[in-house]
């Protein structure tokens, strides 16, 4: 069968618009509607919210949707799922768990949320003590998850857990699909510096998880892990966003709408900065184009560098072009979003919210490692742990 062009991309779209008018029909029947008829991930398989189209072609499809007002999916709500929980069911999942889990999870029917990180095991995640044992057809697994991003609102999370201590610890790991609603699945907000608690810490107690729902092979959780973390740097890292989009643009808007509050040096600084993020906007791009190509690679965790020192030196020229302006605080409300809105807020929450892109996603420390050995292919760092038993290390 031969793949669809951007004619018959464009085609299939209008059909859809003629089949299911954005203007009359519910938000959630027309997302189902486009799921089904392959415009959701068209390089996705046949059946599967896609084509097997090239994904260059996504944007066609788009665009045809975006000028008849036809409804999205809200990905921000959604992102963990689609980032990350979606790219690794398709790599790793049965047939059957691609039927159940992604429809759903692309309609927006269903929250995902990351049960990667512990309080023991952030930076050097694959330390991991959470415990997974098998009892016939299922595994009981009991630990503690920590910066669950969504966890309150999440029906469904990417788990790994240790299923055997007697290997080295990236070899005694396994991956599973957790239903967030289970008996033993606790879940406490974690408030943060802005005032709210959009973080989470897990506890797992006697969590029963049936074996049909783990992903890839029994200890081959970190190879699964690894597609997860290759995605989740490129969405965070590499999100396609208009020229001034992202963090410059309130800066931007605040220099040319503001002359009183211009000096000579925050205008050399902002001029420096405006022409990183277009930079780093422009490398997004040209990443998101390679990945036509093949799958996320080490590159992704270059972008989610440059993210996360952009927007911390951005929101800081922000807040000093303020003057007294930037030490005020709108807003210190406790309250549990579903999403970041890094542009919707003020300047002191830009500021503050920025001081965790950093550690999110992966740490900066981490991530300039997995450049300087996989990108730069210079040597790794010496380790003693390579060959010792995961049982064995000293905690």
């Amino acid at each position: 069968m031969t793949a669809p062009d951007a004619a018959d991309l464009r085609r299939r779209t209008r059909e859809l618009l003629t089949a299911h008018p954005p203007a009359t029909t519910d938000c959630t029947d027309f997302l189902k509607a486009r799921f089904d008829a392959g415009l959701a991930w068209v390089h996705y398989p046949a059946g599967l919210g896609g084509l097997d189209a090239p994904r260059s072609l996504q944007p066609v499809v788009d665009a045809e949707l975006a000028a008849a007002g036809a409804p999205d999916n809200d990905p921000r709500r959604i992102g963990i799922g689609l980032g990350m929980a979606a790219p690794t069911v398709l790599g790793f999942g049965t047939d059957e768990q691609k039927r159940r889990f992604l429809r759903p999870l692309w309609v927006g029917e269903e929250v995902w949320c990351q049960l990667f990180s512990e309080p023991g095991a952030g930076s050097d995640l694959a330390a991991l003590g959470t415990r997974a044992v098998r009892d016939g057809e299922d595994w009981v697994v009991d630990g503690q998850k920590v910066w669950t991003s969504s966890a309150h609102v999440a029906r469904w999370a990417i788990l790994i857990a240790r299923t055997d201590p007697d290997v080295p610890k990236h070899r005694g790991i396994s991956y599973f699909i957790c239903d967030m609603t289970d008996p033993g699945v606790e879940v406490r907000p974690l408030r943060q510096i802005t005032g709210e608690a959009e973080f989470n810490e897990v506890f797992l107690t006697g969590v029963r998880i049936p074996d049909s729902r783990r992903l890839g092979a029994v200890g081959e959780g970190w190879k699964v892990a690894q597609t997860t973390l290759m995605n989740e740097r490129v969405s965070i890292g590499g999100s396609r966003i208009p020229r001034e989009g992202g963090m410059i643009g309130p800066v931007a808007k605040t220099w040319r709408e503001r002359p009183e509050l211009r000096t000579h040096d925050l205008h050399q600084r902002l001029l420096t900065l405006w022409v990183e993020a277009e930079v780093a906007r422009l490398a997004g791009e040209r990443l998101r184009q390679q990945l036509v190509a093949g799958q996320p690679g080490p590159e992704g965790s270059g972008m989610k560098l440059a993210f996360a020192r952009l927007n911390q030196e951005i929101s800081g020229l922000e807040v000093e072009l303020l003057g007294d302006e930037g030490l005020l605080y709108s807003d210190w409300t406790m309250r549990r979003p579903d999403h970041v809105d890094f542009t919707g807020r003020d300047a002191g929450y830009r500021y503050l919210r920025s001081k965790g892109n950093s550690i999110e996603g992966g740490t900066s420390e981490v991530l300039l490692n997995i450049v300087a050995e996989r990108v730069l292919g210079l040597p790794a760092e010496p380790r003693n742990d390579k060959d010792v038993a995961w049982k064995d290390l000293s905690r």
